[in-house]
């Protein structure tokens, strides 16, 4: 038996002996790393019931080491059960008997309250959402043991199928609608793997039912506005301003447009991130972190006309509460009915940016800094729009060749004919790429 202060360090470089051995530490008492003859290494906590030394000595197994199951987290959470102890209490009975009943929709709870500490608030939220919306109506009242790789693949047919459906007033003004489909059942099944490996950190199950489940995949829809469609769009929006519609929505639609930022960095930008000095928009949070993108002179007026509120840091502020203005959904609804755009998403609005920074000539690193990308790869799906300029010449260099082949020559000197289309196709290229 090894006596030593437990650090990362030692559970770590701890070695695999033909059987398992404990490490106990020497700052808090009971608490010990078990390693297996496998490899692997688990925190305990030892401990005798209510008698002291007539009392029944229990193990209560902690987790594995890694996340969420540092060696500091380990040890504080053996520090709890030897408090529970002191009280009179029996953490591994209770332990035990809470594996037996623990439902899904306690296991759930439990995952969003412990199991993801480094998730952004916003993908929590997500999470909390897909939660309750669909994994919980399905599966919530099952126990954690019981539940199959077939209980799996129904919740992934149910949510596809739209079992889960939903269309609810949430707030005085607020629906929530849940559509489900195909994308939305396979992130959930994702979700629900992750939940479940959290419940095997926690050793509260040992198999992930979800694991090899085949999901639909996540097509990523890609849509960009044209040159005439970006132009029906700006006439809807005027017309949505002098009919009536709330200026602030129409301000957030455009800024949108301007500065390809997403919807909800948009919404709850607050005036201590926007440099109208310097032309710059610091996000303190979004998706990707904080971050900070350059803004355009068109973007710049937009913001420059918005009046701050007292009392309210958002700068397109909620005029009936302290938070940002909510009603842009249901007016980019009507605005882009008007400009006869039905099928785009206020989100492509982020993708056509992109694209007319491709047209323009502008590189992929170029575009993920304006977009604010983290990871290139995630720059890289507009790729393929850089081809269109070299496709244009293509297009011409082969206009030509086939006039050739049909014998379209000048009568005069028996010289091919020079095509004009070729000559403004590489013009375009040149000027784009110096």
């Amino acid at each position: 038996m090894a006596v030593r202060k437990i650090t990362k360090q030692l559970v770590d470089s701890s070695i695999v002996m033909n059987q398992p051995y404990f490490i106990w530490d020497t700052d808090v008492k009971g608490f010990a790393l078990k390693v297996s003859n496998a490899g692997k290494k688990t925190y305990i906590v030892e401990y005798r019931t209510a008698g002291g030394r007539a009392g029944s000595k229990r193990r209560l197994t902690i987790g594995r080491h890694g996340s969420p199951w540092t060696t500091e987290a380990a040890r504080d959470e053996a520090r709890k059960v030897l408090g529970s102890v002191a009280h009179g209490e029996d953490p591994a009975t209770a332990k035990q008997s809470l594996k037996r009943r623990m439902t899904i929709s306690e296991l759930c709870d439990q995952y969003a309250a412990h199991g993801c500490p480094l998730k952004k608030a916003s993908t929590l939220a997500t999470d909390v959402g897909r939660i309750k919306r669909h994994i919980k109506p399905l599966i919530g009242n099952r126990f954690v043991e019981d539940i199959t790789r077939g209980d799996v693949m129904k919740v992934l047919q149910d949510i596809a199928n739209g079992s889960t459906k939903l269309d609810e007033k949430t707030r005085r003004r607020g629906r929530s609608i849940v559509d489900g489909g195909k994308g939305t059942a396979s992130r959930t099944v994702g979700l629900l793997g992750a939940i479940f490996t959290y419940a095997i950190a926690c050793e509260i199950v040992e198999i992930n039912p979800c694991r090899g489940i085949k999901r639909f995949p996540d097509r990523k829809c890609m849509r960009f506005l044209s040159q005439q469609e970006i132009v029906r769009l700006g006439l809807a929006s005027k017309r949505a301003a002098e009919e009536g519609e709330n200026l602030k929505a129409v301000s957030i639609i455009k800024l949108l447009a301007f500065t390809g930022a997403r919807k909800g960095e948009i919404e709850q930008l607050k005036w201590f991130e926007v440099d109208l000095e310097k032309q710059f928009l610091r996000f303190a949070d979004s998706k990707t972190g904080q971050k900070i993108i350059p803004i355009n002179a068109a973007a710049v007026a937009i913001l420059a006309a918005q009046k701050p509120k007292a009392g309210n840091p958002f700068v397109f502020p909620s005029e009936r509460s302290e938070r940002f203005f909510e009603g842009v959904p249901k007016i980019w609804r009507r605005v882009r009915k008007s400009a006869s755009l039905e099928d785009v998403r206020i989100h492509d609005l982020r993708h056509s940016f992109a694209s007319v920074a491709v047209a323009g000539g502008a590189s992929l690193p170029i575009i993920g800094a304006l977009l604010g990308h983290k990871d290139t790869a995630t720059t890289q799906r507009y790729a393929h729009l850089s081809a269109d300029p070299l496709r244009a010449v293509s297009q011409a260099v082969a206009d030509a060749i086939a006039q050739a082949l049909e014998g379209e020559t000048s009568e005069a000197t028996g010289a091919e004919v020079p095509n004009d289309s070729i000559i403004e196709a590489a013009s375009n290229v040149h000027s784009r790429v110096h």
